[in-house]
Formats: C-alpha cells, sequence, structure tokens
C-alpha cells in the first residue's frame, strides 16, 4: 500500500490497496523494532477491532524515494510487533485475548 493522504488532525491515513482503490485507516502507532519502521492501523470505514500492522519499506521510481507499506508476511514478527503496541498502549485499550477464557467448574 503506499502512502497518500495523512489528515493529521484526526490521524487519518488513506493508503492505496492493490487494486488502486483508497482505503482509509486512523494511525495508531509508528513502532521501531529490529532496525525495521511499522505503523499500526485501524480501518476508518467499518466497525472493526482488529489492527493492521505494515512494514514500512523505500522504494525509487523515477529517481524519487517513496515510502510503501507492505503486510508481514512472517506471523511471529507480526506478533512481536503488536506486543510492543499492546505493552506501550496497556492502559489506553482494553485488548482481547486471542485463546479463549478457560472457566473453572
Amino acid at each position: 500500500m503506499d502512502n497518500e493522504n495523512i489528515n493529521e488532525e484526526n490521524n487519518i491515513v488513506t493508503l492505496k490497496d492493490e487494486k488502486g482503490n483508497d482505503v482509509r485507516f486512523e494511525f495508531l502507532d509508528y513502532i521501531q523494532y529490529l532496525g525495521e519502521n511499522y505503523v499500526v492501523l485501524l480501518p476508518a470505514d467499518e466497525d472493526s477491532t482488529e489492527v493492521l500492522i505494515l512494514k514500512e519499506g523505500k522504494q525509487i521510481v523515477d529517481g524519487t524515494e517513496d515510502v510503501e507499506y507492505t503486510t508481514i508476511d512472517d506471523e511471529n514478527e507480526t506478533k512481536e510487533v503488536f506486543e510492543i503496541f499492546k505493552d506501550k498502549f496497556k492502559d489506553e485499550f482494553d485488548f482481547e485475548d486471542d485463546e479463549e477464557d478457560e472457566t473453572e467448574e
């Protein structure tokens, strides 16, 4: 996804998907991990509670350096970045555990 527009008043970021469609996200955080940069986004146009974590990359197009955001193929890498995000915002967001709660009878 290519970064198109950032509205700093409400942290809305508009990215283009693989098909060239505009997709709006709320920017939540910028994380550095193991020498790489990541953005944590929340879909702005739907009632999703699931964040999207994208890896920042750079690409040279016609001699100009462009920032590009891509999905992360490594599930462990995604989990590590998400853990950093959860730790930073543990007092601001109510995170659900991935595992079902076990009840004692």
